[in-house]
């Protein structure tokens, strides 16, 4: 099988990491995103192919799956990391906003899972990761909508690797549960490693790949040391 590795939802962080790691470790990479300009120095970068898509639209969707494997070929690896946060007060929720959130952080999910699948189960297996939050596993004040969509998320990844993994498809979810460290959140000298790095966030994806079938995982927390359980 070929070494694909299509990462939906790019931005400069974990992304970015993700798309670095894995073009290091050999694989091909195709990059999606709604704003495809954003991705033409990574894609320059790391030798990717970048494809303009919208996660939560099932045209978009379809399409991008059928350019990846007619320019790459099946796409063994999927990356599911788009997400939309609204916050606020019960009372005060945009509805069309929290619809929005819904959309594209956990049906977006299931856009890509199906495409994915129907190509890897012919292909004879492949992987399917999804990132999680800590608003997969906590509902916080304020934050109804987020949570809703990323428990949706973390539903559908349990329920498809239970029903995908004799299928020899590897469904992993990882729970990124605190701050990434960017270029804007530098962390604390007073609190040294209290942000993730993307960089390890990236080689746990990567560990969790390589996993023998005889021993998958179906989700990992990931979280520093100043984060509570």
């Amino acid at each position: 099988m070929a070494t694909i590795n299509a990462i939906v939802g790019v931005g400069s962080g974990l992304s970015a990491s993700l798309a670095r790691l894995l073009a290091k470790e050999g694989f091909k990479i195709a990059l999606a995103a709604r704003q495809v300009d954003k991705l033409d120095g990574l894609s320059t970068e790391i030798g990717a192919i970048s494809f303009q898509a919208d996660a939560s639209n099932p045209d978009d969707v379809n399409r991008l799956f059928s350019k990846v494997e007619q320019q790459l070929g099946t796409p063994t690896v999927v990356i599911y990391n788009p997400s939309w946060r609204i916050r606020g007060a019960l009372i005060d929720l945009d509805p069309a906003e929290v619809a929005k959130t819904i959309k594209i952080t956990a049906y977006g999910g299931f856009l890509v899972a199906q495409a994915a699948a129907k190509l890897q189960l012919k292909a004879g297996g492949g992987a399917i990761f999804f990132t999680g939050a800590s608003a997969s596993v906590k509902g916080y004040s304020l934050s109804a909508p987020f949570a809703m969509g990323k428990f949706a998320l973390r539903g559908l990844a349990q329920s498809i690797a239970r029903e995908l993994a004799p299928q020899n498809i590897h469904v992993a979810h990882f729970v990124i549960d605190g701050a990434i460290r960017s270029a804007t959140r530098i962390k604390p000298d007073d609190k040294p490693d209290s942000f993730l790095d993307p960089d390890a966030i990236a080689q746990t994806y990567l560990n969790i790949l390589r996993q023998p079938r005889n021993a998958w995982t179906w989700e990992v927390e990931l979280r520093p040391w100043v984060e509570p359980f």
